[in-house]
Formats: C-alpha cells, structure tokens, sequence
C-alpha cells in the first residue's frame, strides 16, 4: 500500500506549500505495516510551530509532530488515500 504513483489534488498545489506535502509522504512511508487505505493529518499552530497529528482508523494509530518550518503555519485537515495503483493527497473538504 501507498507504492503506487503519488498525486495531489489543485487545492493541495496551490495552499500546501512542497515542503510540508514531502514531510507527510514521509510520515507514511516512516510508518509500520499494516496501513489503513486513509491515512489523516490534522495541521495546527502551536507556540509558532507547525503541528501534525497523523492519524489512522484500522489499525489504530496516532503520532504527534512538532516542529519549526519556513514555510507559514498552516491549520488544514488533508486526506492520503491510496488505491493500490497510486495515492492521493487532498484536503477533507475535497473528499
């Protein structure tokens, strides 16, 4: 899961700066087996950091981030869904 070919959406292109869009690819890629088809990440500020919880449903999992970054802070809820042949990066709201 999540070796196919890799797309975002327009929405992701043009608000999520490539910097972030790279870090969550890698969340996934960093994380164990077995993977859920959804994976989410929740974007927040805190103490002028950038802050992600990356999430899944089945089986359970959450890690917390927290980190300095050049780019704007950026408070979002974007979707990884993977389909076997590739996965998708989208805002919630794009679902």
């Amino acid at each position: 899961m999540f070796n196919g070919k890799r797309f975002v959406t327009s929405g992701i292109a043009e608000k999520v700066p490539l910097e972030l869009q790279v870090i969550m690819w890698d969340m996934v890629d960093a994380m164990d087996d077995p993977k859920d088809y959804l994976q989410v990440f929740d974007l927040s500020a805190e103490n002028g950091k950038q802050k992600i919880v990356h999430s899944q449903e089945q089986p359970e999992y959450e890690k917390e981030y927290l980190f300095e970054t050049g780019t704007p802070l950026l408070c979002a809820k974007i979707f990884v869904i993977d389909d076997v042949t590739h996965s998708t990066m989208l805002f919630n709201y794009e679902y």
